[in-house]
């Protein structure tokens, strides 16, 4: 089990019995009952109100509760992996909100666990290739959230060019390149559209209902479909 692990279920531990003596600790987690001394340290050093009792055993003080943001290591480390994906494979503005969401998690997590998010060694490098991707990534995150049309000269990857006004409905990412899910009024179906095969995307002042016929949810629908057909 790893530290931050332990150290959550150590917590939680006392939560749940008014007293615990190390052994009791030890046995438990599996571990060496001076590995129960260390641990309660480190977390006495982070603030965790634990308190020994000579004959006793351990407590933790009434009325402490975990911070709403408390993970264990695992739920941080796919936290980590996540914020790293965004800086590389996303625009700047969304790797700076997540950097700023990160610094906040940072701060919430016990001193204890905080190594996790610093000793992470989980990487989604990138580079001018994954920057080229995400270049109209701002303008269609805000199409979607403002349900905008927008239009765009498009080069398919076999070369033929068209000029599109679509409504777009969601974003996806597939390890290596994005794809737009919107509606094309050209063809009058679903349609699915690289960014970084866009040729200046222009954001128009009309605007579409959810309700007011194509929608993600009927995207997600025939895709389902169409993966159940190719089967």
């Amino acid at each position: 089990m790893r530290r931050a692990d332990r150290l959550f279920r150590l917590v939680q531990h006392l939560r749940v019995r008014r007293f615990a003596t190390g052994e009791q600790i030890a046995r438990d987690l599996g571990v060496s009952l001076r590995t129960v001394y260390r641990d309660v340290q480190d977390l006495e050093r982070s603030g965790v109100p634990i308190r020994g009792e000579a004959g006793v055993g351990y407590r933790l003080e009434r009325g402490y509760e975990l911070p709403p943001l408390t993970f264990n290591g695992e739920e941080l480390e796919g936290l980590v992996l996540g914020a790293r994906l965004v800086a590389a494979w996303a625009d700047p503005e969304l790797a700076a909100a997540v950097s700023s969401a990160m610094t906040k998690v940072e701060a919430a997590v016990p001193e204890a666990l905080r190594r996790v998010l610093l000793d992470t060694a989980l990487f989604a490098p990138g580079g001018p290739w994954s920057a080229a991707m995400a270049r109209e990534l701002p303008l269609l995150r805000r199409a979607i959230g403002e349900r905008r049309r927008i239009r765009f000269a498009y080069t398919r990857g076999d070369g033929e060019q068209s000029e599109r006004t679509v409504r777009p409905l969601g974003l996806f990412f597939w390890g290596s390149k994005w794809t737009l899910a919107a509606w094309c009024e050209l063809r009058e179906d679903y349609r699915t559209f690289r960014p970084d095969r866009m040729q200046a995307p222009k954001l128009l002042d009309e605007t579409f209902a959810p309700e007011d016929g194509p929608s993600l949810t009927d995207f997600l629908q025939r895709w389902d479909e169409h993966t159940e057909d190719g089967r």
